[in-house]
């Protein structure tokens, strides 16, 4: 968090060229300043013996464990002429067997004697049914003449444990840091000086050597909680800096008309807006009165409705003059929301048309595979300001489009789009325009002040009347192939009486999607062995076996987008019965007509996933049912991740539970913008309270000093934050 010479200085001069290539290509450390900030993962103490137990759940991967040497021995093979020494370590929790082979046996076997203690670092792997490290690097823990300094070294110390590599064992690695830790008193402060004291945390340099070289537990206590505020402040003031320079932006305010386009909408709906949808339709509409852009995330359970909110905004904008776009993630889902939207409006979407209302406006959809003549209509629809709303996908952004008035863009699913992408659309205003972004993916409260920080935040947790209960139910295929035969026969059932039936599978199986090479056999279960199972190939097995005689259709991304939209449009009127698809049916498809799903090889999607598919079933008045099939074992973490889903319905419940399930950076999009998490102490699940008095703080240090004139170390901490890779992913979320 610092740019100092001793700090910036590449790590090639300190620790020399051949330790500083391992750092940076194994383990993305460069420079003195990322080496501090490379923190131990646990700390083993000083005559603690670490658990061997949980080694089973570590298999292929590198581990450092501390141990006692319980007994060794030579064993000779090949009639004398091979050598292997196994040594037995024991910590109390269990035992693990070390093995030596060759010329390579003798300095261990003097080394490694029954008593001895020792950190070993190597690959876990199995043998003979039992866990083993082979050739494991080592260093004793006190002993003979030879091993005193590494004894005084650990005497009545905890041993810092790093994230390592094959390369680089952790006690390599805590050398690297010693030889750097006297320029940790050259760190410059990021947080103010108030706010530190005001918190009783103690200065950086103090949690570096305490984080690095604790002498007790406190110690690593304070130097966490320190270095957790560090993380969660200056990423709190990148994006209170970013609201405040948006609130700083003009904006045309948007107010609907009284007796204009929204009233006329508003009388026509057959049913009443929940209570949620009118609180947070009210938000909306107070933000659009402003005259700065309004930057508004809105997040609702699948099914609550939240299209119903967005498409009142858009027309409280065209009411006002203006024009709204909404930017979809795919045609099928553009399809989709053109199709509701037209059909809520009625003839309030036909404006300028014949039988259209006086008060109606144009309602047009584009994308990238419309004939020619469609396109230059709509094109044309959005220049003169014919058109008041356009849904379309990435089609939108394109040079050649161009708006009369935007004044509103809606972004659905907004994990979906790239930060240009967003921008490349809001640049088309005038003045940039109003923004509102939905997902359907339900977010902690702290991941969505880390992730979508620099938007405000409003939630729909409340299911419009009308929508029905959904039960969901885990087949265990492989262990009961009855029960799949059963559910077959319950989706023939809910056809028989009047409703549909989707079968979703992770692949498409047209041959461009197989597998490459050999799968990974997982640990798990012989399932992971075989490939996904695939839409063709369902399609087919189902329409020659148990839904013969149905009218089964396949729907998945590589089709001819005509024919997409052929078969959704046949699905939602009710000709096709059963649909075969990818998991493009995702977000947005609404058929209320469909009341049941059946997901196969479900263990194969993410928590969050199987939730968002469920809610495709349930949107009418009959009963919803989703079965999850599997062929995992019942004790699997798969099957117990099914168990969860088929738990609850609270997306916000599994939403945690999906988060607590994978690493931390994959929720702050590291996959998304291909760099490191700068989280390395903040964990969002846990750190909530952390992380929400940092966004308060962050607010008012922005608010006080905007340009962070007063605060030299906040502003070089920023720097090192947001490079430019960093800045795509804040906007990104």
């Amino acid at each position: 968090m610092e740019h100092v010479p001793a700090l910036d200085e590449d790590l090639k001069k300190t620790l020399g060229p051949a330790t500083a290539k391992v750092l940076a290509e194994q383990l993305g450390l460069h420079t003195a300043l990322d080496l501090l900030h490379h923190y131990p993962r646990r700390y083993a103490e000083r005559g603690e013996l670490t658990s061997l137990a949980d080694l089973a759940d570590q298999l292929d991967e590198h581990v450092t464990v501390v141990a006692q040497v319980a007994d060794a021995r030579i064993l000779t093979f090949n009639g004398g002429r091979g050598k292997r020494l196994e040594v037995t370590i024991t910590d109390g929790s269990g035992r693990l067997q070390l093995v030596f082979f060759g010329a390579g046996v003798h300095k261990p076997h003097k080394e490694l004697l029954p008593g001895s203690r020792a950190m070993f670092a190597g690959k876990v792997s199995r043998f003979n049914h039992k866990l083993q490290l082979a050739h494991p690097a080592y260093e004793p823990l006190g002993g003979d003449a030879s091993d005193r300094d590494a004894a005084t070294a650990f005497a009545n110390q905890l041993i810092p444990i790093y994230p390592a590599c094959a390369k680089l064992e952790s006690w390599k690695i805590a050398k690297c840091v010693d030889a750097v830790l006297p320029s940790a008193a050259e760190a410059l402060d990021p947080l103010p000086p108030a706010l530190r004291d005001g918190r009783g945390l103690v200065p950086l340099t103090e949690a570096l050597l305490k984080i690095h070289r604790p002498a007790s537990k406190a110690d690593v206590e304070d130097a966490r909680r320190r270095l957790k505020w560090d993380e969660a402040f200056v990423l709190q003031v990148a994006l209170a800096r970013r609201r405040h320079a948006d609130s700083q932006l003009p904006a045309v305010a948007r107010r609907a008309t009284p007796g204009g386009l929204l009233d006329a909408f508003d009388a026509k709906l057959p049913f009443t807006l929940t209570e949620g949808q009118q609180k947070v339709s009210q938000e909306i509409f107070d933000d659009l009165a402003t005259s700065h852009p309004m930057h508004r995330l809105l997040q609702g359970e699948v099914g609550s409705g939240k299209t119903m909110v967005a498409l009142r905004a858009m027309l409280a904008v065209v009411d006002s003059g203006g024009q709204a776009a909404m930017l979809a993630p795919t045609e099928v889902l553009a399809q989709q929301h053109h199709r509701s939207v037209t059909e809520m409006m009625g003839e309030l979407a036909e404006g300028g048309m014949l039988g259209g209302s006086d008060l109606g406006t144009k309602v047009v959809l584009l994308t990238g595979s419309m004939g020619t003549a469609a396109r230059r209509q709509a094109l044309l629809d959005l220049v003169t300001g014919e058109a008041g709303i356009v849904i379309g996908t990435h089609a939108l952004i394109e040079d050649k489009v161009q708006f009369h008035d935007l004044g509103l863009v809606v972004v659905d699913e907004q994990h979906r789009f790239g930060v240009e992408q967003r921008d490349a659309l809001r640049s088309k205003g005038k003045q940039p325009p109003h923004l509102l972004v939905m997902t359907a993916t339900p977010i902690p409260r702290t991941v969505a002040m880390t992730v979508f920080g620099d938007l405000e935040t409003s939630v729909l947790d409340q299911l419009p009347a009308g929508r029905s209960p959904i039960a969901t139910h885990v087949v265990p295929s492989k262990d009961k192939p009855h029960f799949l035969a059963r559910a077959w026969e319950r989706v023939r059932e809910e056809v028989e009486n009047g409703h549909q039936a989707y079968v979703v599978c992770p692949r498409i199986g047209d041959g461009e999607d197989d597998p490459k090479g050999k799968k990974k056999a997982s640990a798990e279960d012989e399932a992971e062995k075989r490939p996904p199972l695939a839409v063709l190939e369902i399609a087919e097995q189902l329409g020659r076996g148990p839904l013969a005689g149905l009218p089964v259709e396949v729907l998945h991304g590589r089709m001819d987008p005509a024919d997409k939209d052929d078969v959704m449009r046949r699905f939602a009127a009710g000709e096709v019965k059963v649909l075969v698809a990818t998991t493009v049916i995702e977000v947005g498809v609404n058929v209320p007509n469909s009341t049941v799903m059946v997901i196969m090889d479900a263990d194969r999607f993410g928590v969050s996933q199987l939730h968002q598919l469920r809610g495709r079933v349930g949107r009418g008045s009959a009963p919803g049912l989703c079965l999850l099939v599997s062929e995992m074992h019942e004790a699997s973490p798969a099957r117990a991740r099914l168990a969860a889903v088929a738990a609850t319905l609270d997306g916000f419940e599994l939403s945690r539970i999906d988060l607590e399930q994978r690493r931390e950076g994959d929720v702050l999009g590291q996959a998304q913008s291909g760099v490191r998490s700068s989280l390395r102490m903040l964990a969002v699940i846990e750190d909530e309270e952390v992380i929400a008095e940092a966004r308060e703080e962050a607010t008012r240090v922005v608010a006080a000093d905007p340009g962070l004139e007063e605060l030299p170390g906040l502003r070089t901490a920023l720097d090192a934050l947001l490079d430019t890779e960093r800045e795509q992913y804040l906007e990104k979320g």
